[in-house]
C-alpha cells in the first residue's frame, strides 16, 4: 500500500518530450519577433503607411504568438517538475508569477496589435486621423518591450537563482542567465535585438533538459 503513491507519482512524471514545449516556444517567439521587426518601422510613432503595406506579413507572426503562449506554461511545468521537492516556495512563487505575467502582457500586446491591424485592413482612415493608431502603437511598444521584457528578466534571474541553489542546471548556464537578464533589464527599449535574449535562454534550458531526459532514458534501458 505504501508503494502505491510513489508508483502513481512515477507514472505522472513529465515525459522527455515535455521539454520540447520550451523549444517550440523559443522558435515561435523568435520567428514572431523577427517577422514583425522586418515588417514595420522600429519607431512606434512612425507612419502608418509602412504597416498598411505589410498587413499580411504582420498578421502571420501575430497568429503565432498565441501558440507560443500556450507552450510557455508547459515549459514552466517542465522546469518545476525537474526541481521536484527541491523547489522552495519563495522563489517558486516569483518564478511562476513572473512567467504568467510575461505571457499575459504578450497576449495583451498581441491582442491590441491585432485590433489595430483589423481596423487598418478595413480601409478606414479614422483610426489614423484621430490619433488612435499612434496611441495604440505606443501602448503596444510599452507593454511588449518594457513591461513584458521586465517580467522576462525577473523570470531569468529567478530561474538562475533556483538553478544555483538546487544545481538543477550547470553552473555556467545559471551565470549566463544572470548576464542575459541584466542586459535585458538595462537595455530593453534601446537595442532592438535585446528581447531575443529571453527565448534564447529558454531554448538553452529546454535543450539541456531534453538531452538529459533522453540520456537518462537510454541508461535505464541499457
Amino acid at each position: 500500500m505504501n508503494q502505491e503513491p510513489a508508483l502513481i507519482r512515477q507514472r505522472m512524471r513529465t515525459p522527455p518530450a515535455g521539454a520540447i514545449a520550451g523549444i517550440i516556444f523559443s522558435l515561435l517567439f523568435i520567428t514572431s519577433l523577427l517577422l514583425i521587426w522586418f515588417s514595420i518601422p522600429a519607431n512606434p510613432l512612425g507612419p502608418a503607411v509602412q504597416v498598411i503595406n505589410h498587413l499580411r506579413t504582420i498578421s502571420f507572426p501575430l497568429n503565432l504568438l498565441p501558440f507560443a503562449g500556450i507552450t510557455f506554461p508547459w515549459f514552466i511545468a517542465v522546469v518545476r517538475d525537474r526541481l521536484g521537492e527541491l523547489e522552495g516556495r519563495f522563489f517558486a512563487t516569483v518564478f511562476l508569477g513572473s512567467g504568467l505575467l510575461f505571457i499575459a502582457m504578450v497576449f495583451s500586446a498581441a491582442a491590441a496589435a491585432g485590433g489595430i491591424i483589423a481596423f487598418l485592413g478595413s480601409g478606414t482612415e479614422n483610426l489614423i486621423q484621430s490619433g488612435t493608431y499612434a496611441l495604440g502603437r505606443a501602448e503596444i511598444a510599452q507593454t511588449m518591450h518594457i513591461y513584458a521584457m521586465k517580467m522576462a528578466g525577473v523570470f531569468m534571474i529567478t530561474t538562475s537563482t533556483i538553478s544555483l541553489q538546487t544545481r538543477a542546471f550547470p553552473h555556467w548556464m545559471a551565470v549566463l542567465g544572470y548576464v542575459l537578464a541584466v542586459v535585458l533589464l538595462l537595455s530593453v527599449g534601446t537595442i532592438q535585438w535585446i528581447p531575443l535574449d529571453f527565448p534564447l535562454c529558454v531554448l538553452s534550458i529546454s535543450t539541456y533538459i531534453l538531452i538529459e531526459n533522453l540520456r537518462g532514458q537510454a541508461e535505464s534501458l541499457a
